[in-house]
């Protein structure tokens, strides 16, 4: 099984891109991020003339995620946590992986910045939520994939010049100290453990020419439960995508598993 995340920067402003992805991928399954639009304003139509299930949980103009998906997919929530500004950032369903039942975890995590305002202190209380929802749902099914926009920069390694990024919200000590805590309650960054010093990123901004000076970071991840490790065949992030017309200032991670 394929299963992608991709922070696609609004789903309607992307949706050519979207669909050439897909047809040329073919993933089975999609968590998409930062979809900038209400569910009644989802292009569900499209996906379904193209093989794929929406499940949305969106917002007007800001945040949003969802997931597209040619298996059904399960007990689809959109109340993971209990966000104090009502944002739309979590959303969960169940699908079967080795006649094991796993729960998809699709996050958006807030950025944060600027550090010295109260969007900083939000996403450290927003991780310290997660973190007890996780150990909360690990005691009720070990079998989980995190995966989405975590706005974290996990290493030196993850970031074109992690000197620039010391007292920025996605590389503060303590936001990736959070990070590391999630991993500490059972799971594997994927991508790191298949590439233990590669440096690849995710993100680019539209700025300075980031892209073309490969000025990245890597801040989006899978996180799949310890358990399901040994079902994890690849881990690739495809820069395709980012080259595009118009493109997500992110490109998709493609995770198979068996």
């Amino acid at each position: 099984m394929k299963i992608i995340s991709w922070n696609v920067n609004s789903v309607r402003a992307r949706i050519e891109n979207i669909l050439h992805y897909i047809k040329n991928s073919k993933p089975d399954i999609l968590l998409l991020q930062e979809i900038k639009t209400q569910n009644e304003n989802f292009p569900s139509e499209i996906f379904e003339k193209n093989g794929y299930n929406s499940y949305i949980f969106g917002q007007k103009s800001y945040n949003g995620v969802a997931f597209l998906s040619k298996p059904k997919i399960k007990n689809v929530r959109n109340d993971f946590l209990k966000d104090k500004l009502k944002q739309s950032r979590v959303i969960t369903g169940e699908i079967i992986l080795n006649k094991k039942k796993t729960k998809l975890i699709n996050i958006y995590v807030p950025n944060g910045n600027p550090v010295d305002t109260d969007k900083y202190e939000y996403k450290k209380l927003w991780l310290t939520s997660l973190i007890k929802k996780i150990k909360i749902e690990l005691n009720l099914n070990p079998n989980l994939i995190i995966s989405g926009d975590f706005n974290i920069i996990p290493e030196e390694i993850d970031v074109y010049d992690y000197k620039r990024y010391e007292n920025d919200a996605l590389f503060r000590l303590e936001i990736r100290k959070k990070y590391r805590e999630i991993i500490n309650l059972g799971f594997s960054d994927i991508y790191r453990h298949f590439n233990k010093s590669r440096q690849e990123y995710t993100f680019w901004d539209y700025f300075a020419g980031s892209w073309q000076k490969n000025y990245g970071m890597r801040i989006d991840h899978f996180l799949v439960s310890n358990n399901l490790l040994a079902n994890v065949k690849s881990i690739n992030i495809n820069k395709e995508p980012r080259s595009k017309i118009k493109p997500s200032d992110h490109t998709p991670i493609e995770l198979e598993i068996n």
